[in-house]
């Protein structure tokens, strides 16, 4: 009988190491135990500062950031055995133009969404260059939220797929699955975690988690096929400000903060425009992540001659293809 190591532990010896998916848990826990820490030196720092207000409200956004980033290191360098590079920040020119690629699909997939609306009679604007914070301009009170968005769309998509979907692929490797087949399975699954925890954001409903869970999948698409976080940082960012800043809608259930280039208001028929959710819980935005996938997908057939599931997702490093993985 194998000892009950053997259920956290995968190899033998000095090679032991916890398994796949365990390391999911370990991660999250390290993560969380580190946003605590960045969180109560943000805010100690703040207030020491003199600074109140939306500052203090960012606090664990910002924290998470590099709370992220550092349980991912670390958890890569002693539990997986893999640099923090290969989880998807192999950040060399091709990495750089399919962050401006993502970048620029993002404001787009939203913008066509906007406009739709807009050509429909669905959204009504009612102001423009508002600040949503009493007494501060609107430069003041527009810096906040981007910062706040730029540090959501990396340490999201750090997380849930430059660390959960590799993990994923990795644990669910089997014989019977296949490389590809494990990658696709991680694809879809951490997509539906991914669905599921914006469930708890306020107005959620089964249509926006749906719809979440399918945005999870056009975020995939870039890191499947390149191996690389560029692209879903890209559409992630620009998403999130154009949808929630450039054009105040609201944002996964969340309304505006901070401050709006357009003060909208959705008045169409919530099955399409989401209703108090947002764009995110309406048909439009299903019919936006299918046309952004398959841009996604154009893209990197265009920009590499090539286009197919990256199978070394789904190996351990020193697996035949962790080379080339790495020199990518």
């Amino acid at each position: 009988m194998r000892p009950l190591v053997w259920i956290f532990l995968e190899g033998g010896g000095e090679t032991s190491r916890p398994r796949a998916l365990w390391r999911l848990l370990l991660q999250f826990v390290l993560w969380q135990i580190l946003a605590g820490i960045f969180a109560g030196i943000l805010f100690v720092s703040w207030r020491a500062a003199g600074g109140g207000g939306i500052g203090l409200s960012l606090v664990g956004f910002v924290a998470n950031l590099p709370a992220v980033l550092v349980s991912v290191w670390l958890s890569g360098r002693f539990f997986d055995r893999r640099r923090f590079e290969d989880f998807g920040f192999h950040l060399r020119r091709r990495w750089l133009y399919d962050l401006l690629f993502g970048l620029a699909l993002g404001a787009a997939l939203i913008s066509g969404v906007f406009a739709v609306e807009d050509a429909l009679g669905w959204v009504k604007v009612r102001g423009t260059l508002e600040s949503l914070l009493p007494g501060l301009p609107f430069a003041t009170a527009l810096l906040p939220v981007l910062v706040l968005y730029l540090c959501v769309g990396i340490y999201e998509e750090t997380f849930s797929r430059g660390y959960q979907l590799r993990n994923l692929a990795e644990g669910l490797n089997l014989p019977f699955i296949g490389e590809r087949g494990a990658v696709v399975a991680a694809w879809v699954l951490s997509s539906a975690f991914f669905g599921l925890l914006h469930l708890f954001n306020p107005n959620a409903t089964a249509v926006s988690a749906a719809n979440v869970a399918l945005a999870g999948l056009l975020l995939g698409t870039g890191y499947v096929l390149t191996g690389e976080l560029a692209i879903p940082i890209g559409i992630h960012i620009t998403w999130n400000i154009f949808e929630g800043v450039v054009y105040g809608l609201p944002v996964s259930g969340t309304s505006p903060v901070g401050a709006v280039f357009f003060a909208s208001r959705e008045r169409g028929p919530d099955v399409w425009t989401g209703g108090a959710f947002g764009p995110e819980g309406g048909l439009l935005v299903t019919a936006a992540v299918l046309v952004g996938m398959v841009i996604t997908a154009g893209w990197v057939k265009l920009s590499r001659g090539r286009l197919g599931i990256r199978e070394e997702l789904a190996r351990r490093p020193g697996d035949d293809g962790a080379k080339s993985d790495r020199m990518r």
